[in-house]
């Protein structure tokens, strides 16, 4: 990529794999706003985990690589990037190893100049440092308790027969009417247009009417469906440093961190045959040959044994 003589402005976009287009359309209307004359943007794939540590995103080192001393390196918002107090220092620290300037443009960071530091020492000014640790710990708290209040809110909609996932495109109020149609005779294109679904909307409210639906279908047993489960935070730390198929990383990364008093809990959602998949990955915490079991963990993978076995082969 070539590059202009001056100073540029390095933009960083951090993609996450939930809400990946809404939220990079609100960092580009953030820097946007910012007023950035011809910024280089730095977009990092949606699909990587929100979990990596700032300086092993693969966008943010190839920002790091491009950057020169003088440029400017903008991020809408500052936990866009870093998940903790020591992800915050380890970038300002690089940033100031490559004398790269940092400018957050929303958020509490905003108000902030993260670059002050001591003219003889060339540490972190004292109050920035305290500002960061205060700051960073009060992010922490608000996504923990963020992460507790979705968590429980499931558990209370799955107690009342509520279950997650799409909405069907056609309401369940409309449904009698489709099939009614159908069997008079009205087609599934015309169908889809006087409802403003797809065809496949359609096709799925009057499945079991189909000329292809036999019995033989209708016996069949039910896919299996996702399942939500508690895996203990020891057993969550030996399966991240273990080398897992694709499903099963997604369903480890994906999973919601609950605190449990000094540790915590991992809620994983996924097809019970890759919860029994991520147990089997687990077994060499119950003691390997001429390896002593370290007792919590091996209580910690008994604990998540028991939830898998419980379910429904």
């Amino acid at each position: 990529m070539s590059r202009c003589t001056g100073p540029d402005a390095v933009c960083f976009i951090c993609g996450t794999s939930t809400d990946a287009g809404l939220l990079a359309a609100r960092q580009d209307l953030v820097l946007a706003e910012a007023g950035i004359e011809d910024p280089v943007v730095f977009e990092e794939d949606p699909g990587a985990s929100s979990r990596l540590h700032p300086l092993q995103r693969p966008k943010f080192g190839e920002l790091l690589t491009y950057a020169r001393p003088g440029d400017t390196v903008h991020i809408s918002e500052m936990f866009r990037l870093v998940r903790g107090n020591q992800h915050i220092l380890d970038v300002l620290d690089v940033l100031h190893r490559d004398r790269l300037a940092l400018r957050i443009h929303d958020g509490a960071f905003s108000a902030m100049d993260l670059t002050a530091r001591h003219p003889r020492t060339g540490e972190l000014l004292s109050t920035v440092k305290f500002m960061v640790q205060t700051l960073a710990a009060a992010g922490e708290l608000q996504r923990d308790l963020q992460r507790e209040l979705t968590y429980d809110g499931l558990r209370a909609a799955e107690a009342k027969g509520n279950k997650g996932g799409r909405r069907p495109a056609v309401a369940a109020t409309k449904t009698a009417d489709v099939r009614t149609a159908y069997l008079e005779g009205c087609s599934i294109a015309a169908l889809a247009r006087d409802h403003g679904v797809s065809r496949g909307a359609i096709r799925t409210a009057i499945a079991d009417l189909l000329p292809d639906h036999s019995a033989s279908q209708e016996d069949a047993p039910a896919p299996e469906l996702p399942v939500t489960l508690d895996m203990p935070g020891k057993v969550a730390d030996y399966l991240h440093t273990t080398e897992l198929e694709p499903a099963e990383r997604v369903a480890l990364d994906q999973g919601m961190t609950v605190r449990r008093g000094q540790g915590y809990t991992l809620c994983v959602s996924a097809l019970p045959a890759v919860h029994r998949q991520l147990l089997t990955h687990c077994q060499p915490l119950d003691g390997a040959q001429g390896v002593p079991a370290v007792p919590a963990q091996r209580k910690a993978r008994r604990e998540y044994e028991n939830r898998v076995s419980a379910l429904t082969p």
